[in-house]
């Protein structure tokens, strides 16, 4: 086209200049130019065939190129590339751009000379050295690749080296403006694919200046962008490698580079190969293979240039191991290759060929690396970095496997690939869950592996290198934002390795950053067991001489005691064995050097510790200094306990005497302060805080968290000498707290503590027996005196001081502390039930009264000079102010919940006030809950507690009189806790609390009785309550806990054992029955590892310091099944409970097998169902006859619903148990059977099943013969029937009842008896071993028929655990017994033994017919020709599969129509979306494939079905077969003939043009994200995959099978000569 366009134009005029000049006017549009560049290309060819160059047409190429061409391109580069263009489009411009560079070329060629062609590339390069965001760099380009091939390479050397040197520059992001990607890879791009390419043919110069800028050390691959370097490499990849067969002299090509002898080609290629973007990937492989190919063609030898370490070069080349480096390098490659499908089924059956890599690299003589190992490591960050996470997993459990099998040289590279790529793959929590089969509890396959690893792999490293390994190793570990799965794991991984001297400080300090990262995570069970995993660590790997008992304390302290280090835990044990064994080697700690102590000794660090810290220092003289820090008396208090237990260790036969003296040598300073405390009125404040502080933390930390705290002689001890201070301590703490002396707003601080320290001595003096003498007494009466008086004193109308306002608010505080002992403790009951002066006072008080706040002025004159005010200022501002009023109105209600408490009856019921209370609080509750209301509005979230127990006592009395003030306080409260955060440690007291005021069995029963908006708003919050159990875990728990608690207790204290509360609130106990959600896989993880965690026991001291919560979801239906135990069925109010909840239960069923939803195993709805159903049967035993035969029929309807197996078990099982006591039900069950073939279809089974167990039913009936002979009849017409799975049922059943019949012996079955033995006889005795006889086999031991008894195996164990387990059913659904004997908050019933299951059914595991439960057809697809015999003599049937005859049907209607049919089957069984199986249904018709089989055939009426297969599915056999039956239909198939042909891409696949279709093929589709399962391709004749040649690695699976198809039907109609033309 562009030639006769051309010779148009000339054949006008023969006038180049005339015709040049034409095409130069007007404007310059893209035709234009294009038309310009033609003429000169066709007067270009002209002028070489007719070898001239002078006259008019070099003339007039030089005019055109000044005077059009390059003032075009200069208005073209006005533009900055990359940056908006106001006039032509980007696509317009860059076409006028090329025509004009290819014009300007011919242009510099017609003129005749060099000179146009230098000038013009020396504009373009000033122009590309100026930036890619400049104006003119797109043009320049253009023009340099336009006149480039116009210079001379000698003469113009040096120009076209620094064009050279700045397009290579320009390409790497070097420009000047790389920072934005889109320019930087627009510049990359262009340059490569334009400029490039025109350089490599200018010569040798402009080849070595590229290869000098790629190459120079400033271009490694870690400071600049490998995608850019291997674009440019790939562009240069045929001149930078050598050109095997050129005749170029060998000292031509040593001229040029060989990009094979530089490592940094070799790094770039590397760190490509592992690069998120696939056309990266691809170049680096492309580079790789070329660098093979061109050494083994050359036949010489090759090795990369030195770099810094030892070992093997990053590549070399010898041809004596040219065999060897061939097959290493194309397993190497093809590895690579595979990765890049993503897909496991296709990536496994490569990996062995990774194990041979090694086998290559490693040198059997001297066991080194022949080939450097960070080649093996790219694989490793191919898999790791994948973005399947499945492919993630294998790639590192293949890399953990590497020591198992073989023992690999040491290199740095592994080292630094474990600290980096490998830990960043194991930060990712999915790796580490359960491999299929694993009980519940298991440890993580990972993590095992990962251990085990570490452990060889430390034991291998080189000593001096070990100690700095484990070192990153640790400092990695706090790199980054860790889950609580991976960290666990990774620290139990360092716990076992080996003892060895590997850490110093700085070990020591890393593990203290890796604890700190722990506590990131709300798993507080996993952070506890990280926690004591990293002390382990710390105590196997430290090197004591290299650390101080100092460093080891501040180590120590970053544990928290309530998670891992508590005493009396094989952990506290284990740290004192350490320590005694260590303690001489310690480093001198400053402190003891400082006294003058050069030998380390614990007694000695201590007896300093404690010195050190009782001593008073000159600047604690402040009276109003703020309080010190907890720390330094946590640090003291562990670090006194652990040198006492390890003194006891030293002499474990010393007794409590030895265990004194030990505890008073370190406690001599302390105990002689705290004597000092009431007598010495001038001692420091700061001295006084801190000598409480430890006290009170001595006392913590000491007590024992194991089961041998009762004999713990060193808190008794340790109480003793506490005791002993009682007095002193007292008198101090009443004088600070009555005396004016706290009168700032950092006193409120140091009073907490005060009151922590007096709650503390109270509890001791409890423990040890209570005397009315004691001088706590008198303290405490003090105590509550003074603090009335201070309250009750009346401002005198002055401005309030803060000195004042402090003291209130501590007076307060105090009355609170003294209410809530009294209120745990009645021993310290001060007064009578007579209301006393507390009482009097507390029940006036002004509630939620606000304390004016100070003026800052007057507060500042309180601080001492030396006080930072800052700090007071902020603590007085507004909002701090704020938070000292809440904490007083809160520690009101504290007090005025106690007094609620004590008075309850003295609540009017009916809300009426009292002319003249006595006790107002009390006496007038209409005024004190909407108090309460507006406490709730004032105060925080976490100082609402005291009000909701206030809110208990006060709604019960006036829900009837005032329903819609206590409506209001349940909204209120309400709406706090819904906005808490389950994490949040207030939130678990908080919800309790109001469990408790608004599910209190009193507010139940007056709700319920009334029936008024009370009633309902209950209801409202109680299911509000179990949605929020979907998102926070353990919610209901505490709801059915609590009511099913009260219940129990309002039960046992009726004489009648009324639940008329529970009757009208049955929906908690039906919710409570089906509850569960269906997890996560992130949330099934988390909860798995707490399991195995907890399965350590003793082991792991998380598990003893930490309290388990039970707030599994498994102990909602536990708590409710435990409830339904205890109930009694000959108990009226029991029995109409269970009648009702049995009820409701069945309606819940009826409503889940209506529901729309996708019904599938494991489903939401089959789990519903499924737990129905068990609960069903712990209710059966309570239920009568009369009440049963209301439900009879509803329960034998169950029976014919499409269930999944394990719900069919459980309602077979129903059955049976109510045909067994109740045999009038009988008739209504033969009845089941007469409901018509087509009706009834596979569901029969559930009732040939419990047919089978008549024995049992019939067990204690006098008279079986009748039953026996009706049940015979009716079984033995199910054997004949065509559905393969209910002639299996029927014929066991028939076996059994005939072996009940034959012990009977009764004569007038004789005439049964010939067909009955034949039938059997015939079963029993078919030949082969086809799936017919598998299958008799598989049922006749299916557990249901062989070992389960209906009576004997009644007990929760089989309803919960057993049955589930072998049905099964996802372990989710599991409930061992264990868990309802350790959820105690529900006590066991009477009948315990029944719990358990006695028989053999528990030792049972799933086998081989657990997978005939999957699905509702047993075996429906199984090729049934070994039951030929058997059929024809009993039934005149033909013995076809019924698809098969569906299939003739479509053939008969086709043929009709004159359509052709091939022999093709299309199995689309694993695809899923309804969109790819309509688009295939329509190919398939329109190529005549003889049937289309799908997963289900529900598919059809899809609606996106529907759409794409435009009615193909009415004229194409559609054929049902699910996955699980897949591997039958495909064995079937194979001996019909077909050729099982699969589509997907493995190490073996044919190409599919070269692949020749036999007649009868079979073509198997796999599914749109894993392609074909492993387990399928097993059952395959042959693989083909399409041949591809872009990117992407995968075609849709139907535009796949579409290919497929018509390569079949092209390849019959070419074979049958049927092509027409």
């Amino acid at each position: 086209m562009e030639w006769v366009l051309a010779e148009a134009l000339l054949s006008q005029s023969r006038d180049p200049r005339a015709l040049l000049g034409a095409l130069c006017q007007g404007e310059a549009s893209a035709e234009r130019v294009e038309t310009l560049r033609f003429l000169l290309q066709r007067l270009e060819d002209e002028e070489a065939r007719d070898g001239g160059g002078a006259g008019a047409l070099p003339e007039a190429a030089r005019e055109v190129a000044a005077g059009y061409l390059v003032p075009l391109l200069r208005s073209l580069r006005g533009r900055p590339a990359g940056g908006p263009d106001p006039g032509l489009p980007p696509r317009h411009r860059r076409r006028v751009l090329r025509a004009a560079g290819a014009a300007l070329r011919s242009c510099a060629r017609l003129a005749g000379g060099p000179q146009l062609a230098a000038a013009l590339a020396e504009e373009a390069l000033r122009d590309l050295l100026a930036g890619w965001r400049a104006p003119g760099a797109e043009a320049a380009v253009e023009v340099l690749a336009a006149v480039g091939p116009c210079l001379r390479p000698r003469e113009d050397g040096p120009l076209l080296e620094r064009v050279a040197g700045a397009a290579v520059a320009l390409a790497l992001g070097g420009g000047g403006d790389g920072d934005e990607a889109g320019p930087a890879e627009d510049a990359a791009a262009l340059v490569a694919g334009r400029l490039l390419p025109v350089l490599v043919q200018c010569g040798g110069a402009a080849l070595r200046a590229m290869w000098g800028g790629l190459a120079a050390p400033g271009t490694s691959p870690g400071s600049g962008r490998v995608e850019e370097k291997l674009l440019v490499l790939s562009a240069l990849a045929e001149k930078v490698l050598p050109e095997p067969g050129s005749d170029r002299a060998r000292s031509a090509r040593e001229a040029d580079p060989d990009a094979r002898r530089c490592w940094r080609f070799w790094r770039t290629v590397q760190a490509g190969l592992g690069q998120a973007d696939a056309l990266t990937r691809k170049r680096a492989r492309y580079l790789l293979q070329r660098a093979v190919e061109v050494s083994a063609e050359l036949g010489t030898d090759c090795t990369c240039g030195p770099q810094e370490g030892n070992g093997p070069s990053l590549f070399w080349w010898s041809e004596k191991k040219k065999d060897e480096l061939l097959k290493f390098w194309e397993n190497y490659i093809l590895i690579m290759e595979t990765l890049e499908g993503n897909q496991i089924h296709v990536i496994k059956p490569v990996l062995p060929k990774l194990n041979n890599l090694f086998e290559y690299a490693v040198s059997e003589e001297n066991g080194c690396w022949l080939f450097h190992p960070s080649w093996h490591m790219c694989i490793y960050k191919r898999m790791f970095e994948s973005e399947n996470k499945i492919l993630t997993k294998e790639g590192v459990i293949h890399f953990l496997e590497l020591y198992e099998t073989k023992i690999l040289p040491f290199s740095p590279e592994f080292s630094e690939f474990i600290i980096g790529p490998l830990m960043d793959a194991l930060s990712e929590s999915s790796l580490y869950s359960r491999s299929p089969g694993q009980p519940i509890g298991s440890c993580s396959p990972l993590g095992l592996k990962l251990q085990k690893f570490l452990v060889t792999y430390i034991s291998l490293l080189p000593g001096d290198i070990k100690s700095n390994f484990l070192l990153k190793f640790i400092r990695k570990m706090t790199s980054r934002h860790w889950c609580a799965v991976p960290i666990l794991f990774l620290s139990k991984a360092l716990a076992n390795v080996p003892k060895y001297k590997a850490l110093g400080i700085d070990g020591l300090l890393a593990l203290r950053d890796v604890i700190h990262c722990t506590m990131i995570t709300h798993q507080i069970l996993l952070r506890g067991a990280a926690q004591c995993y990293l002390l382990q660590t710390a105590m196997n790997l430290l090197d004591v001489e290299k650390v101080s008992l100092s460093d080891v304390s501040t180590f120590l302290m970053s544990l928290r005691q309530e998670e891992s280090l508590g005493r009396g835990t094989s952990l506290w044990t284990e740290l004192c064995d350490w320590l005694c064994v260590n303690e001489s080697y310690f480093k001198p700690s400053p402190m003891c050097s400082s006294i003058g102590l050069h030998k380390t000794s614990l007694n000695a660090y201590v007896k300093s510790l404690i010195q050190e810290y009782v001593k008073s220092s000159a600047w604690e003289t402040g009276e109003n200094c703020f309080m010190p820090d907890w720390f330094e008396a946590k640090l003291v208090s562990l670090m006194v306990l652990l040198a006492v237990d390890v003194e006891g260790m030293k002499t474990q036969y010393g007794g409590k005497q030895r265990t004194e003296n030990v505890l008073r040598v370190f406690l001599d300073p302390l105990l002689d302060v705290l004597m000092k405390f009431g007598t010495n009125a001038y001692m420091p404040l700061l001295k006084t805080d801190r000598c409480l502080q430890l006290l009170l933390k001595l006392l913590n930390t000491c007590r024992l968290k194991g089961s041998s705290a009762q004999d713990d002689e060193v808190f008794t001890v340790l109480q003793n000498f506490v005791m002993s201070t009682t007095e002193s301590i007292s008198e101090f703490i009443l004088r600070r707290l009555t005396m004016n002396e706290l009168n700032s707003v950092s006193d409120l601080d140091r009073c907490h503590l005060y009151l922590m320290v007096l709650t503390e001595l109270i509890n001791l003096h409890l423990k040890v027996g209570w005397k009315r003498g004691n001088p706590i007494w008198r303290v405490i009466s003090l105590l509550k005196n003074a603090s009335i008086q201070h309250l009750q004193e009346t401002d005198s109308g002055q401005e309030p001081t803060l000195g004042n306002q402090i003291q209130r608010v501590v007076s307060m505080a105090a009355l609170a502390m003294v209410c809530e002992a009294i209120d745990q403790k009645p021993e310290l009951q001060l007064d009578s039930l007579h209301a006393g002066p507390l009482e009097s006072f507390l029940s006036s008080l002004q509630l939620n009264q606000t304390l004016q706040k100070p003026h800052a002025e007057e507060q500042s004159s309180y601080a001492h000079p030396s006080e930072c005010t800052s700090v007071l200022e902020e603590s007085s501002s507004s909002q701090g102010w704020g938070k000292i009023v809440a904490q007083y109105i809160h520690d009101q209600w504290v007090c005025l919940s106690f007094l609620l408490k004590k008075y309850h009856t003295l609540i009017p019921s009916t809300g009426s006030e009292i002319l003249e209370p006595f006790l107002p609080a009390v006496q007038m509750p209409i005024r004190t809950l909407q108090s309460a209301l507006e406490a709730l509005t004032v105060l925080s979230s976490d100082q609402v507690l005291p009000v909701f127990h206030c809110l208990k006592v006060l709604v019960p009395k006036l829900l009837t009189s005032s329903e819609s003030l206590c409506m209001e306080s349940f909204d209120m409260a309400w709406k706090i806790i819904s906005s808490l955060s389950n994490t949040q440690l207030i939130f678990w007291p908080n919800l309790k609390a109001f469990v408790q005021f608004v599910f209190d069995n009193k507010v139940l029963t007056i709700a319920a009785k009334i029936k008024g908006q009370a009633y309902f708003k209950i209801k409202e919050i109680m299911y509000k309550i179990i949605e929020m159990s979907a998102i926070k875990t353990g919610v209901f728990n505490t709801l059915i806990s609590y009511c099913c608690q009260s219940w129990i207790v309002s039960a046992s204290n009726v004489s009648q054992g009324s639940l008329s509360s529970a009757k009208n609130y049955s929906e908690l106990i039906l919710e409570a029955c089906i509850f569960g959600t269906v997890f996560r896989r992130d949330q099934r993880l988390v909860q798995d590892v707490q399991t195995f965690i907890e399965n350590l026991g003793h082991d792991c001291a998380a598990n003893i310091v930490m309290e388990n919560t039970k707030r599994e979801d498994h102990y909602v239906r536990i708590c409710a099944i435990k409830f339904l135990c205890l109930l009694d069925g000959s108990n009226m109010s029991h029995k109409l409970f269970m009648e009702d909840l049995a009820i409701k239960l069945l309606d819940k069923d009826e409503f889940v097998s209506k529901s729309k939803k996708r019904y599938y195993v494991n489903s939401l709805q089959h789990r519903v169902k499924n737990r129905i159903w068990q609960t069903l049967l712990v209710l059966f035993p309570r239920l009568d006859q009369n009440f049963l035969n209301g439900i009879i029929d509803r329960i034998f309807q169950a029976g014919f619903t499409n269930n999944q197996a394990s719900i069919k078990y459980f309602i077979e099982w129903i059955i049976i148990l109510i045909l067994h006591k109740f045999p009038q039900f009988l008739p209504k069950f033969w009845d089941c059977f007469s409901y018509g073939e087509e009706n009834l279809k596979t569901s029969i089974c559930t009732f040939l099943a419990v047919s089978s167990h008549l024995d049992v039913v019939t067990q204690n009936i006098p008279e079986k013969k009748l039953i026996l002979k009706q049940a015979l009849i009716v079984v033995l017409q199910w054997c004949f029937n065509h559905n393969f799975s209910v002639r299996l049922y029927a014929l066991v059943a028939l076996k059994k009842l005939w072996t009940v019949c034959k012990v009977l012996s009764v004569e007038e079955f004789d005439a049964l008896t010939p067909v009955i033995e034949s039938s059997l006889h015939q079963v029993e005795s078919m030949h082969g071993a086809g799936n017919a006889k598998k299958n008799w086999q598989r049922i006749q031991e299916h557990f249901f028929f062989a070992t389960f008894h209906p009576l004997k195996d009644y007990c929760l164990e089989t309803i919960f655990y057993i049955l589930p387990r072998l049905s099964g059913l996802i372990e989710d659904e599991w409930i061992t017994i264990d868990k309802f004997t350790r959820f105690t908050d529900v006590p066991l019933d009477a009948g315990f033994q029944w719990y358990l299951s006695q028989t053999q059914l528990s030792k049972l595991k799933p086998g081989d017919w657990s997978q005939q439960d999957i699905g509702t057809n047993l075996v429906e697809a199984d090729n049934q020709a070994e039951w030929t015999d058997v059929q024809k003599k009993i039934i005149p049937w033909n013995n076809r599969v019924p698809d098969l005859d569906l299939e003739l049907l479509f053939q008969d209607r086709a043929a009709r129509l004159g359509k052709s049919i091939s022999r093709l089957i299309v199995v689309a069984s694993l695809i899923d979306k309804p969109t790819n199986l309509g688009g295939l249904c329509r190919t398939c018709e329109v190529f005549g494939a003889s049937a289309l089989v799908v997963g289900s055939l529900q598919c059809i009426s899809d609606k996106q079905f529907q759409h794409l297969s435009v009615s193909a599915e009415q004229w194409l056999p559609l054929v049902e077969v699910k996955p699980p039956h897949l591997i039958d239909y495909l064995q079937q198939k194979k001996t019909e003939g077909y050729t099982i042909i699969g589509v997907e891409q493995t190490a073996k696949s044919l190409d599919l043009t070269q692949y020749c279709f036999p007649e009868k093929s079979l073509l198997l589709l796999g599914n749109e994200r894993e392609g074909i399962p492993a387990n399928l391709i097993q059952q395959l004749d042959v693989c083909v995959e399409i041949p591809q040649q872009g990117i992407i690695r995968s075609l849709n699976v139907h535009v796949s099978g579409a290919l497929l198809i018509w390569e079949y039907t092209r390849q019959q109609l070419l074979s049958h000569g049927d092509a027409k033309p």
